[in-house]
């Protein structure tokens, strides 16, 4: 048995998720512990000004990576702390970053980029351990999306005999896992579906402070405006064949406001919001299900901050109503810990030099082992 640690910090800048994860000889993970690290508001602002900036200073970056690779280590001690693990014990972290912006397609013309803040040698020299880092690039290099990446981990956790599974993460963007039967020679295929919470958030806190709309209930109480609706989902991304993903550089407030009218009451915009979610995924399912001639997935298992927004599921139960949505911690890993999970995982294939990518999910010209490590 080997110990890991996955650390996530996704698009709703919330927080560092740390997972410890104990991986046996035939890679079967077990969470054995977690830990959830708060944002300073300040690093918070300083990120979300980073996101959505056309220039930044080169100090900016600096400082905003310094301040986050110590939020990081900080987890991680909270985490070996909490769970009485010795930092010996732990062969290595796997560190996503957060992602500043993610463009695999280019801009302008330009290469394809993605952008994740992480300092590894800093986090190793922090927490005397092993980093495993830069995960995306290698992909992206490949000519892949670099993204998503935790299909490989889906696969792993929750691919049964005899039955269909779609895998839902909701974070701030949605993504999705159709999983085949074990056993079914088509290989899994997963992408991004569009917008979850960075709009819904965004908006509720403009208008409700607060950072999220808390079981959806401010969503639940306005009504979807279908014309509104109808004008975000013309947008080209939802009608885009996969490989495909998305973020913040595309879906942001600035997007939504381009498709008001100024006549909509800001409740109704938030209904319109979840119901978009729920269309997009909706149709995200169907794009899957056509590429891999599939029947409607049996299970649903939905995954990040939305599997808590009771609103936003009853949208996609009415959306899916040949699925069972079933609690992923019935499967032995609860939704929050998905993310941070996969990356523990992956930072294991990182040193067994095994792949870490699903070359049907990302577009990349094989497989690829990710990564790079960091000695403490």
């Amino acid at each position: 048995m080997s110990l890991f640690i996955g650390l996530m910090s996704g698009t709703s800048l919330d927080g560092v998720d740390a997972a410890l994860v104990e991986i046996d000889d035939d890679a079967t993970p077990r969470l054995v512990a977690t830990h959830a690290e708060p944002m300073p508001a300040p690093l918070r602002e300083t990120l979300w000004h980073l996101c959505h900036a056309d220039r930044v200073a080169f100090a900016e970056l600096a400082d905003a990576e310094d301040a986050f690779c110590r939020l990081q280590a900080a987890a991680v001690e909270a985490l070996l702390a909490g769970s009485e693990t010795s930092r010996s014990s732990v062969i290595a972290i796997g560190s996503h970053g957060q992602t500043v912006e993610h463009a695999p397609l280019g801009h302008a013309g330009g290469p394809p980029y993605t952008l994740q803040l992480d300092n590894p040698s800093l986090l190793a020299e922090l927490t005397g351990i092993t980093v495993v880092a830069d995960f995306r690039r290698r992909d992206l290099a490949a000519g892949g999306q670099a993204a998503p990446l935790a299909p490989v981990f889906h696969q792993a956790l929750f691919r049964t005999p005899g039955e269909w599974r779609l895998v839902l993460n909701l974070g701030g963007f949605a993504n999705l896992t159709l999983l085949p039967p074990t056993g079914d020679a088509r290989e899994p295929l997963g992408f991004d579906a569009g917008p979850a919470n960075a709009l819904l958030d965004a908006w509720h806190a403009r208008h409700r402070g607060g950072p999220f709309d808390a079981d959806g209930a401010w969503a639940a109480s306005g009504r979807v405006d279908e014309a509104l609706l109808e004008r975000m989902l013309a947008d080209p991304f939802f009608h885009r064949p996969p490989p495909r993903s998305t973020g913040r550089e595309h879906f942001h407030l600035g997007w939504l406001e381009r498709q008001l009218t100024g006549r909509e009451r800001a409740e109704d915009v938030q209904a319109t919001l979840a119901e978009l979610t729920a269309t997009s995924i909706t149709l995200a399912v169907e794009m899957a299900r056509e590429r891999l001639q599939a029947p409607p997935p049996e299970r649903l298992l939905p995954c990040g901050g939305g599997a808590h927004n009771r609103d936003l599921l009853a949208r996609l139960a009415r959306r899916q109503p040949e699925a069972t949505l079933i609690d992923s911690a019935e499967q032995g890993w609860p939704a929050d810990w998905l993310e941070a999970g996969a990356f523990a995982w992956l930072a294991r294939r990182r040193l067994a030099d095994l792949p870490g990518n699903l070359p049907a999910v990302t577009g990349a010209a094989g497989p690829r082992v990710l990564g790079g490590v960091y000695a403490p």
